[in-house]
């Protein structure tokens, strides 16, 4: 580790976030060998109408300060009129702001690691509507934050809301694919016998990368919408259109930023196998399973699917680690890795372009 620091590392972790913290300060005292946490202890406690604070019990004055925040962890609650209320992701980020708040400029430095990007899927306006995200990362800064990180964002180009700042949009590739050789390893990764699918435009440029890293074919479906009608604030989606090489007797790997109800990655996967894919495997960023479970339980005893890899960046859902197609790819000492390198002040450049270490996993596991 460098002697030169930019300041005196502070973690922060939100609530919902204490296991994910407690590893990444795990990996920092370990490589710092230090018997004391980095963690700087929080609290955000709510008054009985649902109002809120922000609360330091120590001082941040010149530290270089890194906040963890997941703002869609239902699994956090707190007592409103005298019911519990699960947190939404408004409730999270206001929390985020509280804290930002009580740091009062003191700080040498703010970086808010937000996995999942608040209203990151309002990231741009169609008609007479709000553009949460951009004024959301536009408030974040105007409160002081210098750096944003994120993961897999659903459209980077939010990022321009804020063009003077600090914003890395940090995509898994090299954790996914090596979470797939350790869980599966009979998997080919050979031209012939394995492609990467898109199950939408949107993600086209995440399966790109995918794709020409991994040097295969790639196959995409568009979504043909219902632009008539207004369903859960979005248009209905009436098919999914596949367009590229066939799959039969292939394995596909079928990528995406988040998976919500899995209404959508269920058709695709549908249409996978009518057209005679073999193995189906889903690499998804965030798994928020918000029809419950039970849906996978059964698309996945149909034989829709085969693996689901997702990682720990966000709230996971009681009893997912226990099913039998479910794969966790770690993201914690990715995370701590970045902490480290930003706070000896270092570029974290090679940290977000792995080929290099893809390349290596794929020798090894290919035996060469």
């Amino acid at each position: 580790m460098s002697d030169t620091l930019y300041g005196e590392l502070s973690v922060i972790g939100m609530r919902g976030c204490d296991k994910f913290v407690n590893q990444v300060d795990y990996y920092l005292r370990d490589w710092r060998a230090s018997e004391n946490t980095f963690i700087t202890p929080v609290e955000t406690p709510r008054f009985g109408s649902g109002e809120g604070k922000g609360m330091l019990h120590t001082s941040l004055r010149g530290h270089d300060v890194y906040i963890i925040s997941d703002c869609f962890n239902y699994g956090v609650t707190y007592r409103m009129y005298g019911r519990e209320v699960p947190m939404s992701p408004d409730d999270h980020y206001q929390d985020l702001k509280r804290v930002i708040a009580a740091i009062a400029g003191k700080a040498r430095r703010i970086t808010v690691i937000m996995p999942m990007l608040y209203e990151g899927r309002q990231h741009k306006r169609t008609s007479r509507e709000s553009l949460d995200c951009a004024i959301a990362l536009q408030e974040l800064v105007n409160m002081g934050v210098s750096n944003i990180i994120t993961f897999d964002a659903h459209d980077a180009r939010v990022s321009n809301a804020i063009p003077l700042t600090g914003f890395d949009n940090v995509r898994p590739t090299y954790q996914m694919i090596k979470a797939l050789v350790r869980a599966i390893p009979d998997i080919s990764l050979n031209h012939d016998d394995i492609m990467i699918i898109s199950p939408d435009e949107g993600a086209i440029s995440r399966t790109m990368y995918y794709a020409s890293v991994l040097g295969l074919d790639l196959g995409m479906f568009y979504k043909r919408r219902n632009y008539a009608v207004v369903v859960n604030g979005k248009n209905p989606i009436e098919a999914h259109e596949y367009l590229g090489k066939s799959v039969k007797g292939k394995d596909v790997i079928v990528i995406d930023d988040m998976i919500a109800s899995g209404d959508s990655i269920f058709d695709v996967c549908r249409q996978l196998k009518a057209k005679g894919a073999k193995r189906i495997f889903l690499f998804v960023t965030f798994g928020l399973f918000t029809s419950g479970l039970e849906v996978f339980d059964k698309a996945y005893e149909e034989g829709m699917f085969d693996r689901c890899f997702t990682t720990n960046l966000i709230y996971h859902p009681d009893g997912l680690l226990d099913k039998e197609w479910y794969c966790e790819v770690d993201l914690c000492k990715y995370v701590a890795l970045m902490v480290d390198t930003l706070n000896q002040d270092k570029s974290i450049s090679t940290l977000l372009n792995p080929v290099n270490k893809i390349h290596a996993i794929l020798d090894e596991h290919n035996g060469k």
